[in-house]
């Protein structure tokens, strides 16, 4: 052995040491800037596609659907369903469309070339009116639309009158009317409201294809005005016929409306008031309605027509008999209704007459009396007699009828939170 042998040995074990210890750093985490060059490396290969197969086939039917505008024309309504000109020609001949109105949503099945294959559309509120392609051109028929109803809870305030709180809560103007109709024997629409008074509502609401085409009736409803709470439930009478009851099966109708007009405003009341003629005080027999020329006026109550005709100062006037000792007089028509003659027997919520300005009167409005034996009353001041209840014999099934209704009636009187529980 040499004397630099261990020496050679020596720097051997080192040159071991240094080399593992490169090792070890070589097997730790890459520097961060390593790893940025790790992460924005990306490999790209091509994938073939199978074109024929990636491509779907273009349908053979489109169905499509347009609403018919006021100013609208057939030929334009049929353009924007994508129908060619050729079918164009042949449907705007035929009488089945040329019934549509402004507002009929009108629904096409076309083909690929624009080939007309159906049209539809709702005629009436229960009548499709349905035009199909034939062998010789086209062909028309009426169907049953295949409606599916729906319930629908609303609730809202009223801030200034009945038709902005439900124009607020969603309800259509048809269901508005009824409530007024099933609560007009208690509330004066005209006169009564108050801001903050409630109403809750539930009602049919019919759909055709999904969209909703009309409400329909309503099942139950509630009014609170001034604190005054009034609940209505529909129930079909075993013996026929069906009307407005409270839940415990007392009639809402009355033997007369509080108002014999429909959402008019009140322009004098009852009581003394200064003569538009006379210039002096004079006590004010009755109640005045001011409403455009033309207006609908309702029999307050059944009775048969006493007088109909011109009347001094009343001008155009009719006068109803009622049951017992009531009459009520209408005054200052522009025209009394067809039909209303002496003798006529008329039923409550009849046409008698139309708004106009004869006799006294210094612009157009309805003048109504309310009498009970000759002598005028305040018929905002007396309480009016209620129609036949529920019979006995029927009160457990208006019952059935009645709680789920009246349930959810209460549902929607609840506070938000109570409603979740």
């Amino acid at each position: 052995m040499t004397p630099y042998a261990p020496l050679r040995r020596a720097a051997l074990v080192a040159a071991l040491v240094f080399s593992g210890m490169v090792l070890a750093v070589a097997a730790m985490a890459p520097s961060p800037e390593a790893e940025a060059t790790l992460l924005r490396r990306s490999v790209v290969e091509p994938v073939a596609l199978g074109v024929t197969a990636s491509v779907l086939p273009a349908p053979a039917l489109y169905v499509r659907e347009e609403r018919f505008q006021r100013g609208d024309t057939l030929a334009g309504l049929l353009s924007r369903l994508g129908v060619t000109a050729e079918d164009t020609r042949r449907l705007i001949r035929m009488p089945a469309l040329r019934m549509l109105r402004p507002g009929h949503v009108v629904t096409a099945e076309v083909d690929a070339d624009g080939d007309a294959l159906r049209l539809s559309y709702l005629a009436a509120r229960d009548t499709q009116m349905v035009v199909e392609r034939a062998a010789d051109g086209f062909n028309a028929r009426q169907l049953a639309a295949p409606l599916h109803t729906q319930t629908v809870l609303r609730e809202g305030v009223i801030q200034s009158s009945l038709f902005a709180a439900t124009d607020a809560a969603g309800v259509p103007d048809s269901v508005a009317i009824q409530i007024a109709d099933i609560f007009a024997g208690d509330v004066d629409f005209h006169r009564d409201l108050r801001r903050g008074d409630r109403f809750a509502v539930v009602y049919e609401q019919h759909f055709l294809a999904g969209r909703a085409v009309h409400s329909g009736r309503v099942l139950a409803a509630e009014f609170v005005s001034q604190g005054r709470a009034l609940r209505a439930v529909h129930y079909e009478r075993a013996r026929g016929g069906s009307g407005y009851y409270a839940p415990d099966g007392s009639n809402l109708r009355k033997a007369f409306l509080r108002s014999p007009l429909e959402y008019t405003r009140i322009s004098s009341g009852f009581g003394m008031r200064r003569h538009p003629f006379q210039r002096s005080w004079r006590a004010h027999t009755g109640v005045d309605y001011a409403a455009p020329t033309g207006t609908r006026i309702r029999a307050a109550g059944d009775g048969r027509v006493e007088f109909a005709g011109f009347k001094g100062g009343y001008g155009n006037a009719v006068i109803l008999r009622h049951r017992g000792q009531y009459s009520t007089l209408y005054g200052h028509l522009s025209r009394v209704a067809p039909g209303m003659r002496r003798g006529t027997r008329v039923a409550q919520g009849d046409i008698v007459g139309y708004v106009g300005s004869t006799g006294w009167a210094t612009g157009p409005h309805l003048h109504y009396e309310f009498q009970v034996a000759g002598r005028a009353r305040n018929p905002y001041a007396i309480a009016m007699p209620a129609g036949e209840p529920v019979p006995a014999a029927e009160l457990p099934a208006f019952r059935r009828r009645a709680e789920p209704l009246v349930a959810r009636l209460e549902l929607l009187a609840a506070p938000p939170l109570a409603r979740l529980e």
